[in-house]
């Protein structure tokens, strides 16, 4: 007799399977089935943010795609612009948000976000459902922007981030730039611990947490897109930086700040709502089918934004120092 999908033997084999793939208990990160080509998918999103490294054109990103959103927000040319008054820095600071959202690391976003969507099955459910984890997300990013921009505004110009010269110390790497390395190459190596939880490989470090504060892990990712700014050599970033410390008002630093991190995160915000709103009951079809989807998926992202953040920041700024070879496309230099 053909024994049924969920017998005796159908569960023998998948207990088996998932013990000879190290899976560990469920958790946000982690559903409980890995990925059925674990280590094929780590090496996709590790392939994945080395390549990205390769073509990425800070030049094309910052100035034609940054400075062009910014310059169209506010009216006029944001580069050099005189930030006249706490209204006008108040703007510039949205601003600027919305232009910076460009960027790869956001990837870490949707990869938080994604198995959300195959939660709800109707439209109206999933959509009201995915407001509230992105209302945390957002709390998590305004709060250690704002933090950062308070510090800023009381520091004043004395901290390394203000530091713009090409040559300063640390032989020929600039404070911001010395910054810019340690802070994205931390959240780099943070990103990646991320994928191999997701993958099952590592416990999950919000687990226990999270049973208590299920927000916790979409707080911790806000977290995440807040602490880019401690790093961030953007331009238009270092343009409100400067008006912050220069202000001293930690208040005006705060709301600057905070507000820099809600532009950062409402294209994304909006772009996955949108998609889930148009592909999310397929999208939820395909991924409950095979929940070690979910788990790929995820694992995939994260490995590819730390692998990014790692070798882009700490490791191809190097080669732009002549320091060591790095592949790099003609348009990337």
């Amino acid at each position: 007799m053909t024994q049924l999908a969920g017998g005796p033997a159908a569960r023998s084999r998948a207990e088996r399977t998932d013990s000879s793939l190290g899976a560990r208990s469920a958790s946000f990160l982690f559903n409980g089935h890995p990925p059925r080509r674990r280590t094929l998918v780590l090496i996709v999103g590790a392939l994945f943010g080395f390549a990205l490294t390769v073509v990425w054109s800070a030049e094309f990103v910052d100035k034609t795609i940054g400075g062009n959103v910014a310059g169209a927000l506010l009216g006029h040319p944001a580069k050099d612009a005189p930030i006249n008054g706490a209204l006008a820095g108040i703007a510039f600071a949205l601003a600027t948000g919305v232009a910076g959202t460009f960027t790869a690391c956001n990837v870490a976003v949707f990869s938080a976000m994604a198995p959300l969507a195959g939660q709800v099955q109707t439209r109206r459910g999933r959509l009201a459902q995915l407001v509230r984890p992105l209302g945390w997300l957002a709390v998590g990013a305004v709060s250690v922007s704002a933090l950062y921009g308070a510090v800023a505004a009381l520091a004043g110009t004395g901290m390394p981030q203000f530091e713009q010269s090409t040559g300063g110390s640390g032989g020929g790497f600039s404070g911001r730039l010395i910054q810019a390395m340690v802070v994205y190459g931390v959240l780099g190596l943070v990103m990646t611990y991320l994928g191999l939880a997701a993958a099952g490989l590592v416990r999950d470090p919000l687990a226990g947490l999270t049973e208590r504060f299920p927000h916790a892990p979409m707080l911790f990712m806000g977290a995440l897109v807040g602490a880019f700014q401690l790093g961030r050599p953007y331009g238009l970033f270092r343009q409100l930086f400067r008006d912050a410390a220069e202000s001293h008002n930690p208040l005006y630093g705060a709301v600057a700040f905070g507000l820099q991190a809600v532009g950062n995160i409402v294209v994304v915000s909006l772009l996955f709502l949108l998609v889930a709103g148009l592909f999310g009951d397929r999208l939820g079809r395909w991924l409950t089918a095979r929940p070690s989807r979910t788990s790929a998926l995820m694992a995939a992202a994260f490995v590819a934004a730390g692998v990014f953040m790692l070798l882009y920041w700490d490791v191809r700024i190097l080669a732009r120092r002549d320091l060591i070879w790095y592949p790099m496309a003609p348009w990337a230099g």
